[in-house]
């Protein structure tokens, strides 16, 4: 029972997070996959809303952003829980950091984030989070190329934790590799 609740909730988040945002026009669209500890294996897909304006200008290179919000699935061993399934929604602010102008039609860039990430279980392999709910941070590196700009190909390290707000705090790492398109 407990578990349909969570299922419930994670619906019922997503229903909202898709009715909130959906006043604003995406810009990108991303899938990712990747791997994680103990063997786990993640995909998920990503839209962006980028922000109007970049935050700092610094010479030929710009530091600006976007708005990401993800729904992703985990797979894994199941381990002492007996769960190697969970899945994952988040919403972050993306820092990035890129040139203003593309060097030969490839547009290099760091970014980082730090957002929210509901889960759908609290036990996933040997791992208790204690609590559905966790903050993720990442950076990674990628390339924009295209006649626009359009293609995203990228490199993510993500760290998942609760921060020591739940009684046990594992956290779990992911390495991520993404391929997004822009609008």
């Amino acid at each position: 029972m407990q578990r349909i609740r969570r299922w419930g909730s994670l619906c019922a988040a997503v229903a909202i997070l898709q009715f909130t945002v959906a006043a604003y026009a995406v810009d990108g669209v991303a899938i990712e996959l990747g791997t994680g500890d103990e063997d786990s294996a993640r995909g998920g897909l990503a839209v962006q809303w980028e922000w109007p304006r970049e935050l700092i200008g610094l010479g030929s290179w710009s530091l600006g952003g976007y708005w990401e919000a993800s729904a992703s699935y985990w797979d894994g061993e199941e381990g002492r829980s007996g769960n190697g399934t969970l899945a994952e929604i988040g919403v972050a602010p993306v820092f990035r950091i890129q040139p203003r102008s593309p060097v030969g039609g490839i547009t290099p860039y760091l970014e980082g984030a730090i957002g929210l990430h509901l889960f759908s279980e609290t036990e996933f392999g040997d791992r208790d989070f204690d609590i559905p709910f966790a903050f993720g941070d990442h950076l990674g590196v990628g390339l924009r190329f295209g006649s626009g700009g359009e293609f995203d190909v990228g490199y993510r390290f993500q760290h998942l934790s609760n921060a020591s707000i739940g009684e046990s705090n594992p956290g779990i790492n992911f390495h991520l590799l993404r391929l997004g398109y822009h609008f």
